[in-house]
Order: structure tokens, then C-alpha cells, then sequence
């Protein structure tokens, strides 16, 4: 990257007031060789020693997913990303994120590994000394010892900082004492290492300690019974003065809740992958069943009740798809631009993640309710049998509902949106005001109804967009104009505001990504990309007008209102698209196909 382009590097959050160019994004059709490779080994290693085995990993039987976790390893599917010197195979984010989204069809073997490779591995290593990374982190790496993490308690979840569990320094100076109880502890039953969460003494803040399961004062309560992903180990962890040496410190006094912060950064955005990896295998298997099940003399696949289905399937999956990896590539292209100023290269990592933790909470609820949307019209595919218990589409059922409250719930989430947009302007880190007051000045104006600029393929979808933000500015705007230090506690305005900006950057990031295809294959060869973008973009219009009029309902009156109304109107029109036709025209390819094929 040259200077004048990392100095033009678009900013976490800055979506919203910038043009991106298409050719500046990663797209999953550029994949290389080398990760295809990689990609085709987390598809065989599923389908070889998961898939065969999914009625036993959810019986929970004795060892077997330790051992899997362990056969992953040996593949290095558990140390992508891990630094070569600790025994892993150094690859990019991007390509960790492939694997996270290849193995996010596995069930309750995805959240067992998504758990040690995240938030069981990361805090040592993005946050360990030397001594600590070169104990721990090769055994995590290679599977031999498995990791958890130790945040939640059972009047601490979202504010996460509340927590009581308590250390104290033991009379000789050597061990720090834990005392407490966490609870939703995953793979806590088969982990061999524990990143525990506990407040020094009477500190304000969290510290971080690592914890081995042989350590005395640890227990473990029985498995948990949950509704779904029952194959993943889930148990409560307490802490009767553990002794932990104080060597064992992780990170620096206090910075605990730091590191909390960070971690689910890059698990909002993991998470994201993993569920549009278990999309496209639920759409594999609703495709299968709707060519395979016949009714009234032919297969239910004929029948446009059952095409819009598998249609909208394919159009949500492949949006969040694209909104994914364009983060990915932002928080990449972050952390190199940091490394190339000498910074470390793990701070860097931290730090180029932190940048977009904005669009990591976006991701994170989209794609987990775009998974939620494509499990619950595989059920209806399927029909009667997809309430069976003897097909797939009941454990994909239950095992998707979790993803909406791991990794903070998707109201916390959408809440933190908005609150870090609005920060990042008070620190004058994004210029959120200008363009708002121009919005603003806008609707005072004429609308310009003359001779449009020469037409190009995507001129219409990028106004569009370009719209999209200034409704989002303007409802964002006098929100905070009229509502001010209220704001904060007005949730139904700040989870409106938040449905605006996800709709706007999924919409922006497919649009995007069509656009580079369009450039790389030509227009005849993505007539099908096409018309999921026009559907998407038809779609997010309505939605970005129905969330922008709930939120000035609730704030605006009078003739400031019927205003921002005709500018909201105004800022969501789009022409009319045939969104049936294209609808078919995407589900007669996969059906043809038989398999999500995009």
C-alpha cells in the first residue's frame, strides 16, 4: 500500500460518509489456490469426521469432541492464524476467516472450535508475555490442550464489568487467590486452560489470569441442558481460592476488561463467518430436499412459494457474505498499515480489529439473523419433516438460536453501533456533523429534478446508497439535536438507527462486491449476482424508510416532522424492480445446481 493510499485508508465507521471504490474491497471470488486448498480441507474434515458423528457429539459421549478438536489440530485448522514461532502457519485474517466460515456448518463442533481458537487462545496470545505464549500457546495451537474463557457470571453478562468473583494476593506473594462462579463456560468441561476474569482486591476494573484446570481450588459444575448446540460443552466454573501464580497474570493490572473488549471484537466478526458458513450448507440441504420431496405429481422445487424461499436464502447469505470479508480486508489492511509504522505485530492486530469494531458489531447481528431467517424457511421447506427430530433442519434449528445472544446480544450490539459511531464523532475521529448539516440543508433545497449524469450500470444502485446515508445522517442528526444526553437512554431510537446502518453497509458491501465481479467476469456472466443486488438494495429501502419513520415519530413534531418525512421518502425512493422475476431467475440456478452455488 503506498503512503497516499494509507493516508486515504477508509476508518472504522467512515461508511457512512465516504465513497468506497470497488476495486479497493476483498470478494470471496478472489480466493487463491492455496486457500481453496485450505477451504476444501475444513469441507472433507466435516464431512468425514463431524457430519457421520453429529447424533454422538450431541449425546456429549466421553471424549469424542476433545478428540476431534485434537484431529483438527493435527490438520493446523486451530493455528491458521497463530505465528509461525508458536507452531502455527502465520496465514492472514482473511483466510482464518475462511476457515471459521468452512467449519460454521459443524454444529456444536463449530462453537467448540470457534471457543478455543477466539476467546480460548487469543488473550494469551494478543496479550501474554513471552514466557506465557511460549507455554501455552503451541499446546493450543496443536490441540493438545484446549482453552476457555471465564467472563460471564450470573448477575454479570452484558455489563460484564460488574462481576464479583474476587482475587487476592496470598501471604507469601506468590499466588494470586480466586474466588467466585462463571457461568455459559464453553468447552469448560474438556479445557486445560482457563482465561479467568476476576477484580484485584477492590479494584474498579477486571484483571485477566491464566488458569490451569489442575490448579487447586477449581471445580466444575455438571453439563448444562440447553436448547441447543448440545454437543458443545457448557458448564459453570467456581473458583474456591484457586490458587494461580502470579506469574500467571495476564496483561497488566486492570486491563482485564480491556482485553474482554478486544477479544469480542474479533469474535463479533468470526462469528459472522461461522454462521454464513452454516447458511449456505442449510440451503445445500433445503435445495436437495425441495428437488427430492414431490407433491401434486412433481417436485416441490417447481413451485414459486418454495423458489422465493430458496431465493431470499441465497440473496441474504451472499450479502452478509460480501459485508464479511470487506471488513476483513479493512481490519487486514489496518493491522499491515500499523505493522509498516513499526508497531508490533500483534498490538497491531489488536488495534487495526479495534478500528472496526463498529462494522464487527454489525456483522455480527446480521449474519447471525440471516442465519436465524435461512434455518426457519428450511424448516418450512421441509414442512412436516422438517419438525422431525430424524431431519436435519431440527438440531440447525436450535443450534442457530444462540448465535443472537453469544458474542453480547444482538440488542447490545446494535445499542454499541450507534454509541461508537457517535464517540468516535465527539472525538472528532469521524467527521459526522458536516455531512449531517449538509443533509440537513438538502431538504430546505429544491429537489433537482434535471438532466441526470450519463447513465453506467451501477449509477442507479450507488444513488441509491449514496441516499441511504443521508437518510441515516438525517435521522441520526436530529436525533441527537433534539434529543441529546437523552439519547443514551432512548433504546428504541438507538436500535433504529442501528437497523439503518446495518441495511446501508450490507447493501453498500454487495453492491460493491457485484460491481468488482461485474469488472473481473463481465455483466452477461453475473446477470444472477445482479439481480440479488437489485432485490437486496429494492428490500433495504424499504426497511431503511421503516426504521428511519419509527425513529422520527418518536422524537419529531409538527412541520419538522412532515419535513424529515418528505426527506426520508425522498432519500429511500428507488425505481421499481421486477423482484419476482429476479427471485427465480437466483433460485432456478441453485436448483439446478442442487446446492447453494454462489
Amino acid at each position: 500500500m503506498s503512503t497516499n493510499e494509507t493516508a486515504s485508508a477508509i476508518k472504522g465507521g467512515e461508511f457512512l460518509i465516504r465513497e468506497t471504490p470497488a476495486n479497493s474491497i476483498f470478494i470471496p471470488e478472489e480466493w487463491n489456490e492455496e486457500q481453496q486448498m485450505i477451504a476444501q480441507t475444513c469441507t472433507d474434515f466435516l464431512a468425514q469426521n463431524v457430519v457421520p458423528n453429529l447424533a454422538r457429539i450431541d449425546e456429549q459421549e466421553e471424549g469424542l469432541m476433545p478428540h476431534l478438536m485434537e484431529e483438527a489440530g493435527q490438520l493446523g485448522l486451530l493455528s491458521i492464524s497463530i505465528p509461525e514461532e508458536y507452531g502455527g502457519f502465520g496465514k492472514d485474517f482473511k483466510t482464518s476467516m475462511l476457515v471459521t466460515e468452512k467449519l460454521g456448518a459443524g454444529n456444536s463442533f463449530s462453537v467448540a472450535f470457534s471457543a478455543h481458537t477466539g476467546i480460548g487462545t487469543l488473550p494469551i496470545l494478543y496479550y501474554g508475555n513471552e514466557e506465557q505464549k511460549a507455554k501455552y500457546i503451541p499446546k493450543l495451537a496443536s490441540g493438545e490442550w484446549k482453552g476457555a474463557y471465564c467472563l460471564t457470571e450470573p448477575g454479570a453478562g452484558s455489563d460484564a464489568n460488574s462481576g464479583k468473583s474476587r482475587a487476592k494476593l496470598s501471604a507469601d506473594g506468590k499466588h494470586y487467590l480466586i474466588t467466585g462462579q462463571k457461568m455459559w463456560i464453553t468447552n469448560a468441561g474438556f479445557a486445560d486452560v482457563f482465561t479467568v476474569f476476576a477484580k484485584i482486591d477492590d479494584d474498579e476494573n477486571l484483571s485477566a489470569f491464566i488458569v490451569e484446570k489442575g490448579f487447586e481450588g477449581l471445580s466444575l459444575n455438571t453439563e448444562e441442558h440447553k436448547m441447543g448446540i448440545k454437543g458443545s460443552s457448557t458448564r459453570q466454573v467456581f473458583f474456591n481460592d484457586c490458587k494461580v501464580p502470579v506469574e500467571n497474570l495476564l496483561s497488566e493490572r486492570q486491563n482485564g476488561f480491556k482485553i474482554a473488549v478486544n477479544i469480542l471484537n474479533i469474535g463479533r466478526i468470526k462469528l459472522g463467518g461461522a454462521t454464513i458458513g452454516a447458511s449456505k450448507e442449510i440451503i445445500n440441504l433445503a435445495v436437495k430436499y425441495a428437488n427430492e420431496r414431490e407433491q401434486f405429481g412433481r417436485p416441490i422445487s417447481k413451485y414459486g412459494a418454495i423458489r422465493y424461499k430458496i431465493a431470499q436464502q441465497v440473496i441474504r447469505t451472499y450479502a452478509s457474505e460480501s459485508a464479511i470479508y470487506r471488513a476483513s480486508q479493512n481490519m487486514e489492511e489496518a493491522t499491515e498499515h500499523l505493522i509498516a509504522t513499526g508497531m508490533d505485530p500483534i498490538k497491531a492486530k489488536l488495534k487495526g480489529t479495534e478500528q472496526f469494531a463498529i462494522e464487527a458489531a454489525i456483522i455480527k447481528v446480521d449474519a447471525s439473523e440471516t442465519l436465524d431467517y435461512v434455518v426457519d424457511e428450511g424448516v418450512q421447506i421441509y414442512g412436516g419433516m422438517g419438525y422431525s427430530a430424524e431431519a436435519p433442519m431440527d438440531r440447525a434449528y436450535r443450534d442457530s438460536r444462540i448465535n443472537r445472544i453469544f458474542e453480547g446480544t444482538n440488542e447490545i450490539n446494535r445499542m454499541l453501533t450507534v454509541d461508537m459511531m457517535l464517540k468516535r464523532a465527539m472525538k472528532g475521529e469521524l467527521d459526522l456533523m458536516g455531512p449531517a448539516q449538509q443533509v440537513a440543508g438538502e431538504l430546505m433545497s429544491i429537489p433537482d429534478f434535471g438532466a441526470s449524469e450519463e447513465e453506467t450500470l451501477f449509477s442507479k444502485e450507488k444513488k441509491y446508497i449514496a441516499n441511504f446515508k443521508k437518510a441515516v445522517l438525517m435521522v441520526a442528526g436530529a436525533a441527537v439535536q433534539k434529543l441529546m444526553m437523552q439519547l443514551a437512554k432512548e433504546q428504541e431510537v438507538l436500535m433504529n438507527l442501528a437497523d439503518m446502518l446495518i441495511e446501508l453497509y450490507v447493501a453498500e458491501s454487495l453492491q460493491l462486491r457485484v460491481e468488482k465481479l461485474v469488472g473481473m467476469r463481465g455483466e452477461e456472466a453475473c446477470a444472477l449476482q445482479l439481480d440479488m443486488m437489485r432485490v437486496f438494495i429494492n428490500d433495504a429501502a424499504e426497511k431503511i424508510m421503516h426504521s428511519g419513520k419509527e425513529a422520527l415519530n418518536s422524537f419529531a413534531e409538527g412541520d419538522e416532522r412532515r419535513m424529515m418525512m418528505m426527506g426520508l421518502r425522498r432519500f429511500t425512493k428507488t425505481e421499481d424492480v421486477n423482484t419476482t422475476a429476479a427471485r427465480r431467475n437466483i433460485a432456478a440456478k441453485v436448483i439446478e445446481e442442487n446446492k447453494y452455488c454462489f
